[in-house]
């Protein structure tokens, strides 16, 4: 798997590098432990050492990587790593979730709808990296009406690891076949609906039980790549 293409546009090289990297560190395909030569990223990459620092100085403040004095270590994504990150998506959505002005909006509804209907074309043609983009941006509609700064500086602040993660877990959940690919679409389908019911305690079970499943099928998925 390479990070997409379509990606990176837009990005700086030190960006690109890092959300290269972020991938094959989650994946498993640089593995905890092993230290990152700048040199050799550089090389890598055909590049000159700035951009290369810029992207370890990223991965660092992710705590995918510890800046040591024999060089930039990997510590990777652990179990712990991965409750936590879905622990702070749990608390960031379930406060979007509960906003009345969202649930009255009949606009963003349709638009969230038309994301899933662009999951499941994606699934039928078995592309990972659409299916992605439509459930990230799913979720990050939600986030970005409630027009709260915190949050959304909160939820930029995790945004590239959840992404990473997503593609991770959208491959193997697509190369399941049809029955676990339609579990994952009508999961959103669910969420939607208790939107859709303005009853907020309907909304925050529909909040408590994606999220549930979602931290089940990431640990799965994570501890598969990374055996």
């Amino acid at each position: 798997m390479k990070y997409p293409a379509a990606w990176l546009k837009g990005n700086s090289l030190g960006e690109s590098i890092a959300s290269q990297l972020r991938l094959q560190i989650i994946r498993g395909q640089i593995k905890s432990g092993e230290i990152l030569s700048e040199n050799r990223i550089a090389s890598d990459f055909g590049t000159s050492r700035s951009p290369v620092r810029e992207a370890l100085r990223t991965l660092s403040a992710e705590g995918l990587i510890a800046l040591q004095r024999m060089g930039a270590v990997v510590t990777g994504l652990q179990l712990k790593d991965i409750i936590e990150l879905y622990d702070v998506r749990y608390l960031i959505e379930s406060f979007a979730w509960q906003q009345p002005d969202l649930t009255n909006s009949a606009d963003l509804l349709s638009r969230m709808e038309q994301m899933i209907d662009k999951m499941e074309l994606a699934a039928k043609h078995l592309d990972y990296v659409e299916f992605t983009s439509q459930d990230i941006s799913f979720h990050e509609t939600m986030i970005q009406a409630s027009q709260h700064a915190r949050i959304m500086h909160l939820w930029a602040s995790i945004r590239p690891i959840v992404l990473t993660v997503m593609l991770i877990t959208n491959e193997e959940v697509l190369s399941r076949g049809e029955e676990q690919t339609k579990y994952v679409i009508n999961k959103h389908r669910k969420l939607l609906s208790s939107l859709q019911t303005r009853d907020k305690s309907v909304i925050q079970s529909g909040i408590e039980d994606y999220f549930a499943d979602s931290r089940r099928t990431l640990q799965a998925s994570i501890k598969g790549n990374t055996n």
